[in-house]
């Protein structure tokens, strides 16, 4: 299901430019990966950019690496010193990443883990300040779960594709990821620990602010 027409996303991505080289290379070079969907993207990934920059991290956290395209976008805001942590299933997949990363000039900030996140998770205590979440949409709502109690007031958390493909629209929800997806969006919105707001930037994002 297309969720903004197809005119208007090419006119926001015109105006929405990314500049940087090796990200433009990525991409191009995962137009032939079975999963390319799960690309960030130039539009989005500008955006992640941009938030990263405003917020001027200390401590981000990544739940889902890919090819690794959203961790540099994010890397860009972190402050002198800061660290990136990714997490990433598999090490096929993490090991392209590892390389995206190394042809980068954020290299040394950045600390990829490879295994079950809610595992990894569990040994990393770091102050995060900038949170994504971009895996498994049955997950989301134990990493937010997990998470949530550990984070300082004004940690932010992006969490991606809130309206998997259109699929929370529709009456009646089918299949296990659009279930969860619905539920982790109730699940937020009924927390009043946090600000919220869901933007409907491709998949859906939502920004998510520990008051």
């Amino acid at each position: 299901m297309d969720l903004i027409l197809p005119k208007a996303q090419s006119y926001a991505e015109h105006f929405s430019p990314q500049d940087d080289a090796l990200l433009n290379r990525i991409e191009e070079e995962t137009r032939v990966h079975p999963e390319k969907q799960m690309l960030s993207g130039a539009w989005q990934g500008k955006l992640l950019e941009m938030i990263s920059l405003i917020v001027q991290p200390a401590y981000i956290l990544e739940i889902g690496t890919f090819v690794g395209y959203s961790t540099l976008c994010l890397a860009k805001g972190l402050k002198a010193g800061g660290e990136l942590h990714t997490l990433e299933l598999r090490e096929e997949t993490a090991a392209v990443a590892r390389e995206n990363f190394k042809k980068s000039k954020t290299a040394h900030k950045i600390i990829l883990h490879t295994g079950n996140a809610l595992e990894v998770l569990a040994g990393l205590d770091k102050p995060w300040d900038l949170v994504f979440i971009d895996a498994d949409k049955t997950g989301y709502s134990d990493y937010y779960r997990l998470l949530i109690p550990r984070l300082k007031s004004g940690s932010l958390i992006l969490a991606d594709n809130v309206l998997f493909h259109g699929e929370v629209l529709e009456e009646k929800l089918k299949g296990k990821n659009a279930h969860a997806i619905q539920a982790f969006n109730e699940m937020v919105r009924a927390d009043e620990n946090v600000d919220k707001v869901m933007l409907t930037i491709r998949d859906g994002l939502l920004l998510i602010r520990k008051k």
